[in-house]
């Protein structure tokens, strides 16, 4: 079998890229649907891109390369071809877009787009092995039981990082990528929750609370959720971008609050009142138990000196941990790192080194914040590829 471009991986950047590459494309996943981590976002309804789209934004080695695919397919570009086939949608927090019914109307969207452009879809087909004579790729794939033979002009790697392997991620782009001779930046998961192995907030599992963190001077202004095996929730998923294992993080747990006036006022009206019950109005009262061993939170207010009540606000606002790790690829939303950016070209995705070898999506070094950022990454890396493989058919 010929054809002209063949697209590993039909996630969300090889369906867009395939969508607008044209005629003669086949792409191929070994999953049972395309689609997949479209399919469990956003909670089953696809947080599909963000109006706060920045390439401020996004971590990778090169900050600028990311800032040409971003600024030529844009989220309102995506969010015209959403309206487009008529999917409703809403916004929610901090600019977040989502499907009002089902995530999988976004696949079925890119289906069509895709059979519109005459690209063919092979699932559960897997590669077995590729090769470049200088020219083209050779494919040998099997699908359904039986080899295939797959030559084409053009590839383009769109299978992803490592983060849920579950989903069936094997980190095969950075496999393929190394075999043409790329080289990766150091990966490692993203946007994940930390651990402590000491479980220390197991006793408070399921507390949540607004926080400002900040990990390596990199701060988030979201809800912290407490769990069993350490932190979550979306502020700490963003600055999990940001730290590296040894590193100390800090809780703001008040960050719209002057506590210290708060305490102070309570003194002279209220002097009689337990300390924790003054914090627990302020606080979830289980985290102002969890704390009152750790901060000697005993008495009443009206005995607290100027000093002890700045002592405890300081505490309270900046709170500094050291996790011992996080959950790993298991659970983390992204890979942080991939394909080395300095060798690919930022206006089509296609290797400088090999020509015809496109690299697209979350396999490369770019990462986004929590949101709906690396789904429009996906979307605009996946145009470029496109775009440049239909103007070369």
């Amino acid at each position: 079998m010929q054809v002209d471009t063949l697209i590993l991986g039909a996630g969300a950047a090889g369906m867009m890229c395939a969508a607008q590459a044209g005629p003669s494309t086949l792409i191929i996943d070994h999953a049972k649907a395309p689609g997949e981590k479209i399919r469990i976002s956003g909670g089953g309804r696809c947080n599909f891109t963000n109006m706060h789209t920045d390439p401020a934004c996004f971590l990778g080695k090169n900050p600028h390369f990311h800032k040409s695919a971003l600024s030529r397919y844009t989220q309102w570009d995506f969010l015209d071809l959403v309206t487009r086939h008529k999917i409703a949608w809403h916004e929610k927090t901090l600019g977040q877009l989502f499907c009002d019914d089902k995530a999988t109307q976004i696949v079925d969207m890119l289906r069509t787009e895709m059979a519109q452009a005459g690209a063919q879809l092979w699932l559960q087909t897997s590669l077995v092995d590729l090769s470049h004579d200088g020219t083209r790729f050779t494919a040998q794939i099997e699908r359904e039981g039986k080899r295939h033979s797959v030559t084409a002009r053009n590839l383009v790697l769109a299978t992803g990082g490592k983060s849920i392997p579950k989903m069936g991620a094997t980190g095969l782009a950075y496999d393929i990528a190394r075999q043409f001779g790329h080289v990766l930046t150091d990966t490692r998961p993203a946007l994940v929750p930390l651990t402590f192995s000491d479980q220390r907030f197991a006793p408070i599992s399921g507390v949540s609370a607004p926080v400002v963190a900040t990990a390596n001077g990199t701060a988030f202004e979201e809800a912290l959720l407490f769990t069993h095996r350490g932190l979550s929730g979306p502020a700490v998923l963003q600055i999990s971008s940001y730290w590296s294992e040894g590193d100390a993080i800090t809780l703001d747990l008040l960050p719209e609050h002057d506590l210290a006036t708060t305490l102070k006022a309570a003194r002279q009206t209220h002097g009689k009142r337990n300390v924790t019950t003054a914090l627990a109005e302020v606080l979830p009262e289980r985290l102002v138990d969890h704390l009152s061993g750790e901060l000697t939170l005993a008495g009443n207010v009206g005995d607290l000196s100027d000093r002890r009540i700045d002592e405890i606000t300081t505490r309270l606002h900046h709170w500094t941990l050291t996790p011992t790790g996080s959950e790993g690829y298991r659970t983390a939303e992204v890979t942080l790192g991939g394909i080395a950016t300095d060798r690919i070209d930022s206006k089509t995705m296609m290797s400088r080194d090999v020509p015809g070898l496109y690299m697209i999506g979350e396999a490369v070094d770019v990462t986004g914040w929590l949101g709906g950022y690396n789904f429009q990454w996906a979307w605009s890396s996946g145009v470029a590829a496109g775009r440049a493989l239909r103007e070369q058919a």
